[in-house]
């Protein structure tokens, strides 16, 4: 791993000290295949060629100091562009910490999918710990034929201590019409998040969206995914357009991650389609392997 120091400087906005740091990633295709012409990480993010699997160009993120902490900006921007399909996964779970400043840090994950093209975005967790205060977004640009895997998990305080405060919000835009909008808030200041309207109790949530031109065809169908009571829920949805959302629910990582997984299992498979992108649920494992 290439070890990196923490260099501060002031941020975009209010007088916070942090680390500003910005991760770029783009494929193109290239004899059939996927390649990777721009990898460059910045900060915290040390970016790795995986091998290939298939025509798939798979990169792994690798944090090389500790971050996100109070103040700090972080930002990802990876693009799949026509015909072309790109796998990211991280090293370890994200671990956002309180740091030296009482400001709030950002994470903005920026990602953009071409026509023809395929991306699964499967990060290992984020676990926000005591004292931390992180602001996460995710802005998706789909094109009409584009396919799209995001897996994300949000673990509310390490083993024994309290949750930190996470705010998140999902914007998917499909040709250039919103498909997805939404915003959770958890943690100590967000009304309401521990009771039975939102968590009942629970540390662990996370959701899989698929999106998918096969499913103007074959929509899925409504599914309650639960085990044993103590285990958590998932449920998957239909949205208004060739997608699904699973959102999930749990007492910690482990039963997070079966839950979405058994969803992911048993949601309808979509049919076959030609072009250069394999199958999404063939494929979308998280464990970067």
């Amino acid at each position: 791993m290439t070890l990196a120091t923490r260099e501060t400087m002031p941020p975009p906005e209010g007088p916070a000290v942090g680390v500003c740091a910005t991760a770029r990633i783009a494929t193109a295709a290239r004899g059939g295949t996927t390649t990777l012409p721009v990898l460059d990480g910045d900060g915290p993010f040390e970016l790795r060629r995986l091998r290939s699997r298939g025509t798939e160009a798979r990169v792994c993120i690798i944090g090389a100091m500790t971050a996100p902490l109070g103040g700090d900006r972080l930002r990802i921007e990876a693009t799949a562009r026509q015909d072309t399909a790109l796998h990211i996964t991280s090293a370890a779970a994200t671990l956002a910490l309180r740091g030296p400043t009482p400001y709030h840090a950002t994470y903005d994950v920026q990602l953009t999918v071409e026509e023809q093209a395929q991306l699964h975005w499967l990060p290992k967790p984020l676990i926000c710990a005591a004292g931390c205060n992180l602001r996460q977004t995710w802005t998706v640009d789909l094109a009409l034929t584009a396919q799209l895997v995001l897996r994300e998990e949000q673990i509310l305080g390490r083993t024994g201590e309290p949750p930190g405060h996470v705010a998140s919000r999902l914007t998917v835009r499909r040709g250039g019409r919103t498909l997805l909008d939404q915003q959770a808030e958890y943690g100590p200041g967000a009304p309401g998040w521990d009771g039975p309207a939102v968590l009942a109790g629970h540390r662990a949530a996370g959701q899989l969206l698929i999106v998918d031109p096969a499913f103007e065809d074959k929509p899925p169908e409504v599914q309650l995914i639960r085990n044993a009571p103590e285990d958590g829920q998932a449920i998957l949805t239909p949205l208004a357009g060739p997608a699904a959302l699973v959102t999930a629910i749990a007492p910690d990582s482990l039963r997070l991650r079966r839950l979405l997984d058994a969803a992911q299992t048993t949601s309808r498979h979509p049919a076959p389609r030609a072009g250069p992108p394999q199958d999404l649920f063939a494929r979308s494992d998280h464990r970067g392997r």
